[in-house]
């Protein structure tokens, strides 16, 4: 997309968002949250449930999944015959971003879509509503996620189409398209792009919807893209600021733009939203929004070497003894915190001893979410490797190939193998370069970094635990080649902007290949990334020296 082109929808964006206060003259067709956004979803249900109707699809549009059952479990209490209570129901155990539905959803979900086709709907609007949803859960034993996620867009789709004008219709389409490009990657990013086209219609009028900020942010979650969201990302948690989902979501942006400081204020938010909201309703265990904030704010602080912050994030994680619900979010922030903790900072022993056990968590099995206990065997490999511990590295590669094997056979809606797949080449790389193998070094290291960029993340995670491009940089310059590892950093920049070992990796390769200037530039960064710094790392130090050098 041209600078020209990106700037004009930039400004858009901008001014769409800033239009609330022109809006007056249409509020009397919204229903008004001061927390969870405003939403306008006509329904032929009773009268009195429309208000409450109204928040429950807003909840659901900032993924708030629990709270928006809950709403519509009200409805339909308050009136059984409303189909589109059940139909929310159902969508509350769908999730198109997030790791499929549970056997225990599919059974939840399934038993709602029954109950809303028993109870049927007063319009052809509703009852195609409700003939979608029915799709993706029908046969959900026999027919495989994506396949059934496809069939469910299809038929919004075709929805969409009969009365574009139709908003909600609209926005939900256009989840339908960013879910299908997760699962079907394409770096030219056409559903994504005509998700944000829709969107972007629906916001000139609706600025204070929360499904389209929330959504856009997802349609522009990816490096090319991740400037046209700024707008959004500033302003949805205004939007929905009960939901800390939409507290956190900005944070996506801003983490793949490196403006970290934005991300730790973000995620702080999250945080204390998820904390209170676990509160609220007496939640078991802790909220699994909290812990996902808790990801990307170690995250964050790790890039500014805010270390010691970042070590109150584990030690808090370590506290945490139940989660509600013990989902993919907490699965992952346990695995991944700890190896981003050890690994960020190029403590290669303490990599190389993580535990494989998520503290003493009592309701987590690492048996339902293999590719997050990945990430510790890729910790451990690296640690063990970096340390010389050859026999150690190579068992942790063993069980890298065993889950990636595992995965394979498993036909989700994101591909989770093919992630197992990079961090395994990059395990094998460092193991190969303990063993003084170096050609099987490079090859499988920059195996997994043309991998790395042909892919895309998913939602749930900030950003690779170790880029594998930077890993490339970085084997480099151990193999004494310091200008062919400049020219790998300044390419992972593309995707991994502003990281600390990145712009100390750069300099590092620009002092070794004897370019000055371009060590000094890169030091400069690297000091100017960690104004914020509570830790004196010896790669901040040894900036510091060079810079002070005439």
């Amino acid at each position: 997309m041209k600078l020209t082109n990106r700037i004009f929808i930039s400004v858009l964006l901008l001014t769409s968002l800033h239009a609330a206060a022109a809006q007056e003259t249409h509020q009397h067709k919204h229903e008004m949250s001061e927390q969870v956004g405003r939403v306008n979803f006509k329904i032929s249900c009773s009268a009195k449930t429309q208000n409450q109707f109204n928040r429950a699809v807003a909840w659901l549009h900032s993924f708030e999944y629990e709270a928006a059952e809950r709403e519509f479990t009200q409805i339909a209490t308050a009136d059984p015959q409303c189909g589109m209570a059940y139909w929310g129901i159902a969508m509350s155990n769908y999730h198109p971003l997030w790791a499929p539905p549970t056997p225990d959803e599919l059974k939840k979900g399934a038993s709602a879509v029954e109950r809303a086709n028993v109870a049927g709907a007063q319009t052809e609007r509703e009852r195609n509503y409700i003939a979608a949803i029915t799709i993706f859960f029908k046969d959900a034993d026999r027919v495989d996620h994506r396949t059934r996620s496809t069939a469910y867009s299809e038929a919004m789709k075709r929805l969409y189409e009969q009365n574009q004008t139709d908003h909600e219709t609209a926005v939900f389409y256009a989840l339908s398209l960013i879910a299908a490009g997760m699962m079907t990657p394409d770096k030219t990013y056409a559903k994504e792009k005509e998700a944000a086209q829709i969107l972007n219609r629906v916001l000139a009028s609706e600025p204070q919807h929360p499904g389209v900020t929330h959504y856009l942010i997802h349609s522009y979650d990816y490096p090319a893209l991740a400037e046209l969201a700024l707008p959004a990302a500033r302003s949805y948690a205004k939007i929905a600021p009960a939901s800390a989902h939409a507290q956190h979501m900005p944070s996506h942006i801003f983490t793949r733009l490196g403006l970290w400081q934005e991300a730790i204020k973000s995620n702080i938010d999250a945080r204390a939203s998820a904390i209170a909201f676990a509160t609220k309703h007496k939640m078991s265990g802790a909220y699994d929004e909290q812990l996902h904030a808790m990801d990307y704010l170690a995250y964050a602080y790790l890039q500014g070497a805010q270390d010691k912050q970042a070590w109150e994030v584990l030690q808090e994680l370590n506290k945490i003894r139940q989660v509600d619900p013990p989902s993919f979010k907490v699965a992952y922030a346990f695995a991944a915190i700890p190896a981003r903790y050890a690994l960020e900072r190029r403590q290669w022993a303490e990599a190389a001893k993580l535990s494989l056990q998520p503290g003493t968590v009592t309701n987590l099995s690492w048996d339902n979410f293999r590719w997050a206990e990945a990430y510790l065997h890729l910790a451990r490999a690296v640690g063990s490797a970096r340390t010389g511990d050859t026999t150690t590295a190579r068992a942790e590669v063993e069980q890298l190939k065993a889950i990636h094997q595992q995965l394979l056979e498993v036909k989700s809606g994101y591909d989770w193998a093919k992630q197992v797949e990079i961090q395994g080449k990059i395990a094998e790389a460092w193991l190969a370069f303990a063993e003084k193998k170096s050609d099987d070094a490079i090859a499988a290291m920059r195996a997994a970094a043309d991998l790395d960029d042909a892919t895309e993340k998913h939602p749930v995670t900030p950003g690779s635990v170790l880029p594998a491009r930077e890993q490339l940089g970085e084997l480099l310059i151990e193999l004494k080649q310091p200008r062919e590892a400049l020219r790998e950093f300044e390419i992972s920049f593309r995707n991994a902007p502003n990281r600390f070992n990145g712009w100390y990796g750069a300099a590092r390769a620009a002092r070794l290949a004897d370019d000055q200037k371009t060590a000094r530039m890169y030091y400069t960064r690297l000091i100017e990334l960690c104004a914020h710094s509570d830790t004196s790392r010896p790669e901040l130090e040894e900036a510091k020296k060079f810079v002070a050098r005439k």
